[in-house]
């Protein structure tokens, strides 16, 4: 009987992973549309030589075919070791992608209602308030007890009022400094559920499900996954994702022997980029290689390759795959924002926000190429991606620097690909 298990763990493990292989397209692709690809090659050669940005690694998988895979730039203003494929980005806030996506696989599973109350599964966060008045000589403030409790719905949808403390300069940023509360990406001591524990106990920004207000739900929902899953993030990611979706190089912390894969993280000195190692500020983004490993940021935490992140979102294009049902991944990719906030109005790019993502309408406001339908998010270290599932197309591009303000390099790419497979 062990033999037969151990036989047919291997042969889902092998399917699984046939499954989630990404083939080569470009050989099929005709003259015309290799023309309009070859010009992305050109916007982003002219950003690499104008200085604006280091380089990085793109990919397009169209009906799950890659059909432009690229690397451009150098690991050093030096001009010295070439982007690979095999490198290794931090992806930040990409990561939230993948803790909706566990999130609803236990949704899926009835371990989680979307509409429970978080602290039904984390009791600290019983009996929260909401930051009333601030005084901003002494930083002292008084609360308000809560209308209605946080739920997952509102984590998923950022409508919690738990924002980020560091990115609120004023009152937010000077109450989340009283807590200590200023992380994101790792801690040197705090496990994950120390973190959340502390966190419960910060005022909320507003009332929940009042307005957006971008910031650390997804960790908070890392947790709660940790608390139904009885594993830790990392395992069940693990498992239940990376396995499934074929994403062998993507990690919290990486292994020591995959140290070397890490892309440099780029910032500007007197108008130059420059990799933070060459002025000796590689400690501000070295968590991927330490730490405790037992902290798991599900908001911004993990690692990986520009191939691994294409197998994962090519599966949610494709319709689910082994991640999650079709009818679930429906209700994740679909706007939420009328359910979640009284008299809320599309903005004017036409696009609203899904279970974790924003999400395209169709709507005659809309300024992007992108199919309505189209989800998407970015990274803090300047990496995005998308998910058209009209044209059954991802996109991931990955670079690392910070900051990155112009989002013209990215939106002329998008009109690129878009008409490259008009």
């Amino acid at each position: 009987m062990k033999i037969k298990i151990l036989l047919l763990s291997s042969f889902l493990f092998v399917f699984t992973s046939v499954q989630a292989q990404l083939h080569d397209g470009t050989s099929e692709l005709s003259g015309k549309v290799k023309e309009k690809l070859a010009q992305i090659d050109d916007h982003i050669n002219q950003y690499i030589s104008e200085g604006k940005v280091p380089g990085g690694s793109f990919m397009i998988v169209k009906d799950g075919k890659v059909i432009y895979e690229k690397n451009f730039g150098y690991h050093t203003s030096k001009g010295e070791r070439a982007y690979q494929s095999s490198d290794i980005y931090r992806l930040a806030s990409m990561t939230k992608a993948v803790t909706c996506v566990a999130t609803m696989q236990l949704v899926e599973r009835g371990q989680i209602d979307l509409d429970d109350p978080v602290h039904k599964y984390i009791p600290s966060f019983k009996n929260q308030v909401v930051l009333d008045d601030f005084n901003a000589v002494d930083s002292s403030f008084t609360t308000i007890p809560v209308e209605q409790a946080v739920t997952i719905r509102n984590l998923l949808t950022h409508t919690s009022g738990i924002v980020y403390g560091s990115f609120n300069p004023g009152k937010l940023m000077a109450v989340y400094q009283k807590f200590d509360m200023n992380v994101g990406f790792s801690h040197p001591k705090w496990t994950t559920e120390e973190w959340i524990d502390k966190l419960a106990k910060v005022p909320l920004a507003h009332q929940p499900g009042k307005q957006f207000s971008y910031g650390l739900s997804m960790d908070v929902l890392g947790r709660v996954i940790e608390v139904v899953s009885g594993q830790t993030l990392d395992k069940y990611f693990q498992q239940n994702i990376f396995a499934e979706a074929g994403m062998k190089d993507t990690h919290f912390y990486l292994p020591a022997n995959k140290f070397d894969r890490l892309a440099p993280v780029y910032t500007k000195v007197q108008n130059k980029l420059m990799a933070l190692e060459e002025i000796g500020a590689e400690a501000q983004a070295s968590y991927p290689k330490e730490g405790p490993r037992n902290f798991f940021a599900g908001g911004a935490g993990l690692s990986g390759t520009t191939g691994d992140y294409a197998r994962f979102i090519n599966t949610l294009a494709q319709g689910g795959g082994s991640l999650l049902k079709p009818e679930t991944l429906a209700e994740m990719s679909r706007d939420q924002m009328p359910d979640v906030i009284t008299g809320y109005e599309p903005n004017q790019s036409g696009s609203g926000f899904a279970l974790g993502f924003t999400v395209y309408k169709d709507s005659p406001n809309k300024k992007s190429p992108k199919s309505p339908g189209t989800y998407e998010w970015g990274g803090y270290f300047n990496t995005k991606f998308f998910i058209d599932p009209a044209e059954q197309m991802v996109f991931v591009g990955m670079t690392q620097i910070v900051p990155f303000n112009d989002n013209t390099f990215w939106e002329d790419m998008y009109k690129l690909i878009y008409e490259s497979i008009d």
